[in-house]
């Protein structure tokens, strides 16, 4: 029996800008049903690749062949709706009289968008969003689709992973997200150095192979350089033959020097690093009963929690559900309308806001990496060339001068942690900082963020990003949605899902009861944090309660000041036995300073303790 024709062939595709190809002799096959991952580091030409498969751009040579009456229907990541008057006409415009109009009004229902909206306003999430439905609505065969999660939350994501696992077409999906490629894929197609990889096996399996090839591949270049020194010894010293043989065996000899040359090495990864400076306090945040509305809206509502120094707090929920005004009253960058917010000692902040507000388009690398001080930064106190200070952030130094608009957008995002991670802190606030961002530097970052010392605060869609960086995640109620009410739970993203389905009381049980049977699931722990201390305040306890806020307040002051005193170069060699004196105080009221904060804290929780009972 004859096989099935693939639905689209692409034979020996080859493209160059000048210079070394962006790639070369590219052949693949999109079979009926094909569930493909495609992926490679940003810049090798993925985009691209799938622009000429859906016939948006041109080899400079090969082909693409589609069998007769395919469909094939492409997600670009920037989309232009100009000419549009309302978001369902743009979405129903690639419809075929058999299509079911009706469908594209669904999918941009099921997006949080309004058929009857004007596309004059829309954001670059709405945008996106649009064109997804677009691309979704005829049910094509063949659907091609480059980053269709960024810009969605994760309602939206579980949503569409849903949707495609249902859909009948062939599909060759971009994304950095690892769980959206591991619950989608069945086949990976690997772009690297120009060359199209493949392996019949979903992206759950394609790390470890990639990392077996590399190393098999780096194996095999180390043996070729021993062969080629051996055969240089021969040239030397070895007994001549035939002249033919000999002049052969030279000419085998000039070709394995080449391809030793032209071996070309995996690119090198980003060396992300956060720049060092002091510790914050014990206590970093403290939120009491906050709430915040907007046009009769709640979006917090009797919030409280606890941040101290080390902790990493995952924000997720819903677009709109008020993530970014939390994080603000957080940072008290906003004023409650309720409650209060206390900050803890010697907090240096840092911040990334991936809506990229703050780039310029005209603005050059240089001057927006030094603030325009020139062609050096201070990174961890030490002056640094901003050339060199790009490299580690895979930038070339003759980009330095390059406009902030001609940057892919992974390498503004790249360009915007650069920034952020030159200023000295010992808070990070990472507002969806994966977007746009490739496996290899993920993995850089992720590495940054679970082994920052200071305290993180991420918002994020990346639920395989979340389950290995924080130790906690905030929440939208799910049990009480649009009141504004918000859960911490102890973990990652999938340590939250599992806390919910938890979250039923189990039944009480009398004296009598039996144990669990062995194995048994149990209801997981809230934090230590989170639990109540059943202690009853004394007299004593209640006086320390109300002097030790004056108390660390005044600790902080003077440790202030001997700091400052310190900071004075010229004080041992003017005074060594004062910068003793002052070193040896500065140690005692830091440690006294710390003992009062957790002292303070621990009276605290005894005290809401108490109150909750009344």
């Amino acid at each position: 029996m004859a096989a099935t024709p693939p639905l689209l062939r692409a034979e020996n595709l080859m493209l160059t800008f000048g210079g070394t190809p962006l790639f070369a002799d590219v052949s693949l096959s999109i079979q009926a049903g094909d569930r493909i991952a495609l992926v490679g580091r940003n810049g090798c030409g993925k985009s691209t690749l799938l622009r000429i498969l859906a016939g948006q751009g041109d080899a400079l040579d090969g082909s693409v062949v589609t069998e007769k009456n395919t469909t094939v229907r492409y997600l670009p990541q920037d989309p232009d709706l100009s000419g549009y008057a309302s978001i369902g006409d743009y979405a129903r415009a690639e419809l075929g009289p058999l299509d079911d109009s009706y469908r594209a009004d669904y999918l941009l229902t099921s997006l949080g968008l309004d058929p009857d909206g004007e596309t004059r306003n829309l954001s670059g999430g709405e945008a996106r969003r649009a064109a997804l439905a677009r691309t979704l609505a005829p049910q094509p065969d063949i659907l091609l689709l480059d980053e269709p999660t960024n810009h969605l939350d994760l309602p939206a994501i579980e949503w569409l992973e849903d949707e495609l696992a249902r859909t009948k077409s062939a599909i060759v999906l971009i994304s950095h997200d690892r769980r959206f490629l591991e619950k989608l894929s069945k086949r990976t197609m690997w772009l690297d150095r120009g060359t199209l990889h493949e392996i019949e096996k979903g992206f759950a399996s394609f790390e470890d192979w990639r990392d077996k090839f590399l190393e098999n591949e780096e194996q095999e270049h180390h043996k070729l350089g021993r062969k080629i020194a051996r055969e240089e010894h021969w040239v030397v010293h070895g007994v001549s033959g035939r002249r033919k043989r000999n002049m052969r065996r030279l000419g085998e000899l000039t070709d394995l020097r080449k391809a030793f040359r032209e071996h070309q090495r995996p690119e090198g990864g980003a060396k992300l690093a956060a720049s060092d400076t002091r510790a914050s306090g014990k206590l970093v945040i403290e939120a009491n009963e906050l709430g915040m509305g907007f046009d009769d809206r709640r979006l917090v509502t009797g919030f409280s929690l606890r941040i101290h120094r080390g902790d990493r707090i995952g924000i997720v929920g819903p677009n709109g559900a008020g993530k970014t005004t939390l994080v603000n009253l957080l940072m008290g960058q906003l004023q409650p309308d309720t409650g209060t917010v206390r900050h803890g000692t010697n907090l240096d902040v840092a911040i990334l806001d991936q809506r990229r507000d703050q780039l310029k388009p005209d603005e050059t690398l240089e001057h927006f990496l030094t603030d325009g001080r020139g062609q050096t930064l201070i990174v961890n106190g030490q002056q640094k060339h901003v050339a060199s200070y790009m490299r580690d952030f895979l930038f070339k130094p003759e980009q330095a001068r390059t406009p902030i608009r001609e940057l892919s957008g992974g390498e503004k995002a790249r360009l915007l942690l650069a920034r952020t991670l030159a200023r000295p802190a010992n808070v990070l606030i990472l507002d969806e900082p994966t977007n746009d961002l490739d496996m290899e530097t993920l993995d850089l970052l992720q590495e940054l963020v679970a082994g920052f010392p200071g305290t993180v605060i991420l918002v994020s869609h990346d639920r395989d990003f979340l389950d290995r960086t924080v130790t906690a995640v905030i929440a939208p109620d799910a049990a009480r949605p649009g009141e504004g009410r918000w859960i911490a739970y102890a973990g990652g993203y999938s340590d939250m899902i599992a806390q919910r389905s938890e979250a039923a009381p189990p039944p009480a049980k009398t004296p009598s009861s039996k144990p669990d049977a062995p194995g048994k699931k149990q209801q997981r722990e809230a934090p230590e944090r989170f639990k109540p201390n059943r202690a009853k305040l004394s007299y004593k306890q209640k006086f320390a309660l109300e002097t030790l806020p004056g108390r660390i307040e005044d600790l902080a002051a003077q440790i202030g000041v001997l700091e400052q005193a310190l900071a004075d170069p010229q004080l041992f060699s003017k005074d060594p036995e004062k910068f003793s004196q002052t070193a040896t105080k500065l140690e005692r009221l830091r440690a006294e300073h710390e003992a009062s904060e957790e002292e303070w804290l621990e009276l605290e929780l005894l005290r809401e303790e108490l109150d909750g009972k009344a």
